[in-house]
C-alpha cells in the first residue's frame, strides 16, 4: 500500500501545535504546495497562524479546509506512547492530532499533489483554507481568512472540510450542516437570609424553579429534513454561600442553546426573556456571542463526494448534522456548499488518539475523486 499519507501525517503529528500554536505545520504544507503552482498566502492574526493556498483563477473553486492545531494531550502517563511521537501499533497510527484532524490534512494534500499530477491544465481551481485557531476560541483563524476573501469578493464554490465524521466506519457519515449554539448567562436575584426565618428573605432558587421547568418543557421548534429540534440545556447553575442554613441572595445559571435552521437566535432570545419575564422574576440575563448554523441541501458536492466514498469503500454515507460546530459556518458565508468528512471520529480528544492506516490511502483517494469529479481535466 501507498503509504505517501501516512508519512505526512506522521511529520505533522510529530509538530506539537497545541491551539494556537501551529509549530510549524502550516510551513510543512505550504512547501509541499507551492512546487504545483499554488500561491501561498499567510493571512496571520498573532499568535494565530492561517494559510491560504490556491492554485488557479477560474471558477468553479474548490477548496479543502482544516485546521493544524490540537487540544492538550492531558495526562501523559496515561497514554501508552507519547502523544507527540507518531506511533504505529497494531494497525492504528496513534499520536494527538491523528484523527483530528491531521490525517485529514495529510489525505488532502497528497489527493491534491496526485490530482495536480494527472490533470495539470483541470479546469477551475483548487485552494487549501488552513488555521491554528479552531480548536480554541475560532476568533482569529477561519474567519479571519473568510474576511480577506469576501473584502476582495473572492467566492468558494465547493468546500470540504476535514472533520472527522465518520462513526463506525470511514465513510459512513458525510456533515452537510451543523446546528448554531447560543449560551448565555442568568443571574435570579433573590434577598438572602436564615434558613429559619424564610420570610424575611427571598429564595431567588425557589423563584427561579417555575421558569425554569417552564424552559426546560418548551418547544422551541420542530426541526427539519436536515435537523433535530431545538435543544436547550442548562449546564451549570451555582447559588449559596456553602452553608447549609443560609438562603442563597443569587442564582446563577448558565445554559446552552443547540439550535436549527428552524429558529433564529434573536427568536429565542426574546422567547427566553418573555418566560422569565411571565414569572415576574428579578434577573440580568447576558447572551455569548452567536455561532451560526449552516445547511447545505443535497447538491452537486454532496452527490461527488457520496459517489467517490461509495466507489473507494463501498459505503453509502450518510447525510447527517449532527454534532457540534466547526469551521464550516464561516465558510459558508462566501460558498454556498460546504461540507465536511474525514476519518472515524471515536477517539478524537481522548487519550490514546488514533486512526487506522487502513483508512488513510482510501481517504485521500475519496478526496482526489471527489475533486476530479468537480474540476474535470480541461480538453
Amino acid at each position: 500500500m501507498d503509504k505517501e499519507t501516512l508519512a505526512l501525517a506522521q511529520a505533522l503529528i510529530a509538530r506539537r501545535s497545541l491551539t494556537p500554536d501551529d509549530a510549524g505545520c502550516l510551513d510543512l504544507v505550504a512547501a509541499r504546495l507551492a512546487p504545483l503552482g499554488f500561491v501561498c498566502e499567510r493571512i496571520d492574526c498573532p499568535p494565530v497562524s492561517n494559510l491560504w493556498a490556491r492554485r488557479g483563477k477560474a471558477s468553479p473553486l474548490v477548496c479543502f479546509a482544516g485546521h493544524t492545531d490540537v487540544v492538550p494531550a492531558g495526562p501523559l502517563d496515561a497514554w501508552h506512547s507519547d502523544p507527540f511521537v507518531p506511533e504505529l501499533r497494531a494497525g492504528r497510527l496513534y499520536g494527538r492530532g491523528a484523527a483530528d484532524m491531521k490525517s485529514s490534512l495529510a489525505a488532502m494534500v497528497v489527493a491534491i499533489e496526485r490530482f495536480v499530477a494527472e490533470a495539470p491544465r483541470h479546469e477551475g481551481s483548487i485552494a487549501l483554507l488552513l488555521t491554528s485557531d479552531e480548536e480554541g476560541d475560532a476568533r482569529d483563524g477561519t474567519v479571519r481568512v473568510v474576511e480577506r476573501l469576501r473584502s476582495r469578493n473572492e467566492a468558494i464554490d465547493y468546500c470540504i472540510v476535514g472533520e472527522p465524521t465518520s462513526v463506525s466506519r470511514l465513510g459512513d457519515t458525510v456533515k452537510n450542516g451543523r446546528r448554531g449554539s447560543l449560551s448565555a448567562r442568568l443571574v435570579v436575584r433573590g434577598v438572602q437570609g436564615h434558613v429559619a426565618y424564610p420570610q424575611l428573605a427571598r429564595n431567588p432558587v425557589h423563584l427561579a424553579a417555575p421558569a425554569l421547568a417552564e424552559l426546560t418543557r418548551e418547544t422551541w421548534d420542530e426541526g427539519n429534513e436536515y435537523f433535530p429540534p431545538t435543544s436547550f440545556q442548562i449546564s451549570n447553575a451555582r447559588a449559596g454561600t456553602g452553608a447549609s442554613n443560609v438562603i442563597p441572595g443569587a442564582f446563577e445559571l448558565l445554559f446552552n442553546f443547540r439550535f436549527a435552521t428552524s429558529s433564529t437566535p434573536a427568536a429565542l432570545q426574546d422567547r427566553v426573556h418573555a418566560i422569565l419575564d411571565r414569572h415576574g422574576l428579578d434577573y440580568e440575563l447576558s447572551w455569548s456571542p452567536v455561532s451560526r448554523p449552516y445547511l447545505t441541501p443535497r447538491g452537486r458536492l454532496a452527490a461527488a463526494l457520496s459517489a467517490a466514498i461509495a466507489r473507494i469503500t463501498g459505503v453509502s454515507a450518510e447525510l447527517s448534522t449532527s454534532g457540534g460546530t466547526s469551521d464550516g459556518r464561516f465558510i459558508a458565508d462566501v460558498c454556498a456548499e460546504v461540507v465536511e468528512f474525514g476519518p472515524v471520529n471515536a477517539s478524537i480528544h481522548k487519550v490514546d488518539e488514533c486512526v487506522a492506516v487502513a483508512d488513510l490511502e482510501p481517504l485521500s483517494a475519496i478526496y482526489r475523486e471527489t475533486l476530479a469529479a468537480l474540476l474535470a481535466a480541461a480538453s
